[in-house]
């Protein structure tokens, strides 16, 4: 994580040199900023946060305030967004991403990474910055997009998963995107579409047996207190963006978008490193609390054997092309 901070260092310091005194300052419009996610106070995404209102409001001496509201207090994520697209909130960060651009997706195939770097690489490369753009035709301008946190890995209140066959007929709670559905569903489990917000009650009364979710969200969440097992198949990461209500950005002048533009890159390349770095304690934290297993090499080419008609069926519907897979690959194996 190294580079990754080398690069927050550089971003935090192109802010910083915007703080330049305007007399005209006291005279100048205020935008205000309302920005919400799930995740409590206390969880990466929220501090990432935290540290844009913190820059952002200094570098835009004042004219750019901003209000955050943690752990789903403004509603739960697909609320959240559209909201954002309605223009009643103006920010937010969480899942749904397929709902700003479908070309989101190509980042959460099963088994497309290695690990969480290398799938950061990839998102902010040229390749990614395309898909950011392609954001703006559904009504999201999305300056920056990071990871929400490391490699999704599975828990659950049954059996340890160290085979695909012990997937088998296991009630997964999962995201409401098709893709994770599509995947779980090739690979034996039962999904389930359950809100993030409501997961855990959804597990404590065994209305779904498991869950998947990078540790940091397992933690933060408290899902553990409802399971007992936790399998790592590292099979899927998830993208962050980050969503803007593309009129209130539009209405910003043009060196206030510079300093918000600039702002959420240093704040997804702060998240991006806190979340990272922060994923070895929770796996410790985790691992007193849940008996954990790995699957070993051998095994995992049988659930990626089963994953790979998801990348095929992706292609086949045109969210993306198998040359695009492929560019992914090229980029992250760079």
């Amino acid at each position: 994580m190294k580079k990754l901070t080398l690069v927050l260092f550089v971003a935090v310091l192109a802010v910083s040199l915007m703080l330049i005194a305007d007399p005209n300052t006291a005279l100048a419009e205020t935008y205000v900023f309302k920005y919400a996610n799930t995740q409590s106070e206390n969880h990466p995404r929220s501090q990432s946060m935290v540290f844009f209102k913190n820059i952002i409001e200094k570098a835009s001496q004042g004219q750019i305030k901003v209000e955050l509201y943690f752990s789903g207090v403004l509603g739960k994520e697909a609320e959240v967004l559209d909201m954002v697209k309605q223009g009643l909130v103006q920010g937010c960060r969480g899942g749904l991403f397929e709902r700003a651009n479908k070309k989101f997706l190509i980042y959460t195939l099963p088994f497309m990474f290695e690990n969480a770097e290398k799938a950061t690489e990839v998102i902010r490369s040229d390749f990614g910055k395309k898909i950011n753009q392609g954001a703006l035709e559904n009504g999201f301008y999305i300056p920056v997009t990071g990871v929400a946190g490391g490699m999704r890995n599975m828990t659950n209140s049954k059996r340890s998963v160290a085979k695909v066959e012990d997937l088998d007929g296991l009630k997964m709670r999962l995201p409401p995107n098709e893709l994770s559905i599509k995947s779980f569903k090739a690979l034996g489990a039962n999904p389930q579409n359950v809100a993030y917000t409501e997961t855990y009650m959804a597990l404590k009364t065994n209305v779904v047996d498991g869950q998947e979710n990078p540790f940091s969200n397992i933690v933060d969440m408290k899902f553990y207190e409802a399971q007992k097992f936790l399998s790592l198949i590292n099979w899927q990461v998830h993208p962050d963006p980050f969503y803007v209500n593309p009129a209130w950005y539009d209405s910003l002048p043009e060196n206030l978008k510079a300093v918000f533009d600039a702002t959420a890159e240093a704040a997804l390349i702060y998240s991006d490193t806190i979340w990272l770095n922060s994923e070895s304690g929770y796996f410790n934290f985790l691992s007193e609390k849940l008996k954990v297993n790995t699957i070993t090499p051998e095994d995992r080419k049988g659930f990626v054997e089963k994953a790979k008609s998801v990348w095929k069926s992706y292609v086949d519907e045109g969210y993306f092309s198998q040359k695009d897979i492929d560019q992914v690959l090229d980029i992250a194996k760079k």
